[in-house]
Order: C-alpha cells, then structure tokens, then sequence
C-alpha cells in the first residue's frame, strides 16, 4: 500500500470516526414527556350507591361517608335499618374518593370500612372487609389509581396462584370472553 493510500484512508476514517462523535455529541438525551394523567370530575352531581357488609353479613347501622382524598367529607348519611346506602356527590368533585363506612359516628379508624372511587362512570361501590383491603393496599402502592386497585385487587384474591388465569377467572381460558382476544 503506498503513503498517498494510506493517507487517505486515515482520512477517511478519522472523518468518518469525527462525524460520528460529532452527531454523538450533538444529540442530547431528549426529556421524555410525561403527561399527568387527567384529574376526573363529577360534571353533574352523582349518587353513588351500594351495599355494606361485614363479615357477619349484612350491616343495619352506621355512618356512610364520602371523604377526598384529603379527608375532607363530602357527604354522609346514617344507615338505618339496611345495608343499602346512596350519596349524593357534588357536581365538580375530584376523582379519587373514598366511601368509609363507620359503625358509629366516634369510632376508631380500624373499625371502619373502606371502598375508593376512581372513575367517574361507575356508580355502585359495595363496601367490605374485601373492598378495604383492596383499598388500603392500593394506597400503600402509591394512591388511589386504577392500576394501584387493579394490583391490590390480582393480589388480595384468595384464589390459588395455579388457577389465576385473566384475575381469577376458573374454566375453559378458551371460552372466556367468547375466546382468545
């Protein structure tokens, strides 16, 4: 290979090999653009409704209140003689909520009841040892979202690990959902 070659070619690659640290250095890490997500609100005053059990059955009175996230009460009414409960929720409220249900208006936070809210669609939240533990989990998760319930729930279930397919579904995966999606 003679000089005039080799000159060249060192050229060559020390252009090629500057252009490439060049554009290395010229492109800098871009911020990703994390979008919050969106707070929901109640456009219109909601009631929301359910059923409050416990672990004897269903309860007959007691406190049902609907709480922000800070703990500032948004409504309440007394059960009476039922376990039903509806709440009114005022237009313009923010999404998450928390529907505690309290045997008496003095008692202690562990003798309360817990359901969250996140969506604004949905109107019936049943409230029960089942539905607190889902919701103090998600808490501790993070916060009242959809994914954090969603986790707490696939693993608050009590059904056996081996049989979990699409969160507890039992039977034909085939089948499910008119089949595989």
């Amino acid at each position: 290979m003679t000089s005039a070659l080799k000159s060249v070619l060192i050229i060559s690659c020390m252009a090629l090999f500057g252009g490439a640290l060049l554009a290395g250095c010229d492109s800098k890490p871009k911020a990703s653009s994390i979008s919050k997500p969106s707070v929901q609100k109640y456009e219109q005053a909601k009631t929301l409704q359910g059923l409050v059990t416990n672990d004897a059955g269903p309860v007959k009175t007691g406190i049902i209140k609907a709480l922000s996230e800070q703990g500032q009460e948004l409504a309440r009414m007394a059960l009476t003689n039922g376990p039903h409960y509806s709440l009114e929720i005022p237009a313009g409220t923010a999404l998450p909520i928390v529907l505690a249900y309290c045997p008496a208006a003095d008692a202690p936070d562990d003798q309360c009841m817990i359901s969250a809210v996140v969506h604004a669609g949905a109107s019936k939240f049943d409230i029960n040892p089942l539905s607190t533990r889902i919701a103090k989990q998600a808490k501790a998760l993070g916060g009242y979202t959809h994914k954090n319930l969603v986790s707490a729930a696939e693993n608050t279930g009590t059904v056996p690990a081996s049989n979990k397919t699409t969160a507890g579904f039992r039977g034909d995966p085939t089948t499910q959902y008119g089949g595989w999606h």
